[in-house]
């Protein structure tokens, strides 16, 4: 860019001025102007043609997955999963309605984190899409034929279902986590009120996995282990030589049940949850 700067010097105790003209060459040249140009159609995907990946996205509060096109960064399309849309009737016609019900009653919103693609030998396969509900311990199969959602499980024992849903090599299992430790219902735990100053005592987190028909993809939960009250936040299943284990990150080892940001944040490191799923089948 090119612009210009006049320069007006009053010349004190004088009558006369001078104008100066400055001429200044701004950062961008032909060249760079070029490199530009090519770089936006590097990304450029015409009218009728089609880009090279999708890119699924969580939505987070709306509920919902997104999709993208990559390069073009086009948006192709909003999955409606956890979330009733009455645009195109999810959550009120006669075959959705039922999905979006719960033990807890008809909840038609959720919070979606983390999406996770079906996988054949550690590659994605594009089978399926699965995606968690953090605020109803929801987790929801999505068909990549026909963008639809599918199915829809509720994980019982859970309080925010965060570190979900993450899927071993062959899509045998989907892996979710409570972000947050209660109290356990019988049989796992005393299923009574307790007080929350006896968290360490009283409180555990539970580790559930889902078994996936390879065939259908419908979901059901296999078991669940229990394990200590910490705050777990991510997980991944392992490939290769780790590939029958599933790891979990967490915060709040110190289980502090107060003042959060100051008593969950004592310790200068967590820990990672390691569980061999091949030794717990």
């Amino acid at each position: 860019m090119t612009f210009q700067r006049n320069l007006r010097n009053i010349l004190v105790g004088g009558i006369a001025f001078a104008v100066t003209v400055f001429m200044f060459s701004g950062c961008s040249s032909q060249k760079s102007k070029i490199g530009n140009e090519d770089e936006a159609e590097q990304v450029y995907v015409p009218p009728g043609k089609h880009d090279t990946f999708y890119s699924f996205m969580s939505g987070g509060w709306t509920g919902n997955v997104s999709v993208y096109g990559i390069p073009s960064g086009r948006h192709l399309y909003t999955i409606p999963v956890f979330s009733a849309d009455p645009t195109d009737g999810y959550g009120y016609t006669e075959e959705t309605k039922d999905m979006l019900n719960t033990s807890y009653g008809w909840i038609p919103w959720g919070d979606t984190h983390h999406v996770q693609l079906s996988k054949s030998n550690g590659l994605y396969d594009g089978r399926w899409l699965f995606v968690n509900d953090r605020n109803g311990h929801r987790i929801a199969r999505i068909d990549l034929k026909t963008f639809r959602t599918d199915e829809i499980l509720e994980i019982p024992n859970t309080a925010g279902n965060h570190a979900s849903p993450f899927c071993s090599s062959n899509t045998e299992y989907i892996s979710a986590m409570t972000e947050y430790s209660i109290p356990l219902p019988k049989p796992l735990g005393n299923g009574v009120d307790v007080p929350i100053a006896s968290y360490k005592k009283n409180f555990r987190a539970v580790q559930t996995m889902v078994k996936v028909d390879p065939q259908n993809g419908h979901m059901k939960v296999a078991f669940q282990i229990i394990v200590p009250p910490f705050d777990y936040d991510l997980g991944r299943f392992g490939l290769g030589m780790s590939k029958d284990w599933v790891f979990y990150t967490c915060y709040n080892s110190e289980e502090a049940h107060s003042l959060l940001e100051v008593n969950a944040s004592q310790k200068d490191k967590d820990f990672v949850l390691a569980i061999n799923w091949k030794k717990a089948v």
